[in-house]
């Protein structure tokens, strides 16, 4: 039987995780060079006329036609430059985000998040950079936070020399709601358009701001926030926990899992995505 995800769950996972903080998401001790260029890319370039931009770009669907299992074998080409825990193809870490929420008992509609929130990715393969696509998201259009990764890295930004974009509030009005916020552009907000229509709305939410750490971990732009915010934002703190913590060198037998979530997309899903 599948068991019933309250916010007592969410804090007491939470709690049981709350000694690996130091093991994922370390950003001074990762080993990996590509991690500090990406942000520095991405903080450089990540303004709110690209993100307006890009929006103009791709939220119109018309760049592919293509199954969602069809993209996650593609992504299994496509390793993220911008996680400092491991340097794994995005089926493995697909498949290990949707393999612990299924262990847990969770619903098929969060399960088949797991499995596909960042497929989002699919944007390499259109010949954009990763630092348009991957890493933490934060609103552009007001000031950054300095509970951003890598926050000094934001001084080449051109939005820096907007005074109105200096401010707590910028260019919004407090409690206006995320969904009237510019986020940075990537992965995250990409595929929310892309399966917004077909999944409930919670998956929705997940997918266009579990990458937004600066909120669901640090607790930052919180005035932006409204009511219906605050009712979404437990199920990305609940989602955080198998994004983050399912990550390990083992991978799962994709061809072996293949059957169970190619049947699990169509549960919910066309054949064939607009992308």
């Amino acid at each position: 039987m599948q068991k019933t995800i309250t916010l007592v769950a969410l804090l007491t996972l939470t709690a049981l995780h709350a000694n690996d903080t130091q093991t994922f998401r370390n950003y001074e001790d990762t080993e990996r060079d590509s991690v500090e260029e990406l942000y520095r890319l991405n903080h450089t370039n990540q303004t709110l006329a690209f993100v307006q931009a890009q929006g103009e770009k791709y939220t119109p669907l018309n760049h592919a036609k293509l199954g969602m299992w069809d993209v996650l074998e593609k992504l299994n080409g496509l390793v993220d430059d911008s996680d400092p825990d491991l340097d794994l193809p995005q089926m493995v870490h697909a498949l290990q985000t949707a393999e612990s929420i299924r262990a847990d008992g969770h619903p098929d509609w969060l399960i088949l998040t797991g499995l596909i929130h960042d497929c989002g990715k699919m944007l390499f393969f259109f010949g954009e950079p990763q630092w348009a696509i991957v890493g933490d998201t934060f609103p552009l259009g007001c000031r950054f936070s300095d509970k951003i990764v890598y926050p000094h890295l934001f001084t080449t930004n051109p939005d820096m020399k907007n005074p109105l974009y200096q401010t707590e509030c910028g260019i919004y009005e407090r409690n206006c709601g995320l969904r009237n916020v510019h986020m940075s552009w990537g992965h995250d907000e990409y595929l929310y358009h892309v399966v917004k229509k077909y999944l409930p709305e919670q998956a929705a939410y997940i997918i266009r701001y579990h990458s937004f750490y600066a909120l669901h971990q640090e607790g930052e732009y919180m005035h932006l926030l409204d009511e219906y915010d605050h009712k979404m934002l437990p199920w990305v703190k609940l989602f955080n926990q198998y994004d983050l913590y399912s990550k390990c060198p083992v991978e799962p037998n994709a061809q072996h899992l293949a059957p169970y979530y190619q049947a699990l997309i169509l549960q919910f899903l066309p054949e064939i995505l607009a992308w």
